[in-house]
């Protein structure tokens, strides 16, 4: 289902890191040291927003990496 507040996420499996881009901001923000089986679940929640709020959210190292609209 898709998200409303999450518009995509990618994950790097060798650098263990999940970039999520948001809806509202556009901004883009990446999570480091976040383990496959959590993405994996992530991919899988039925209510994304919730399980980043939840399980992602605050419980790993993250940085702002840019927006949606700084590609020119």
């Amino acid at each position: 289902m898709p998200s409303t507040s999450i518009s995509k996420t990618e994950y790097d499996p060798d650098r263990r890191t999940l970039s999520v881009w948001f809806v509202a901001s556009g901004k883009c923000y990446q999570f480091e040291d976040v383990p496959p089986e959590t993405f994996a679940e992530f991919r899988a929640a039925f209510a994304k927003g919730r399980f980043f709020n939840e399980r992602i959210r605050n419980r790993f190292r993250y940085r702002l990496v840019g927006t949606a609209n700084n590609s020119g």
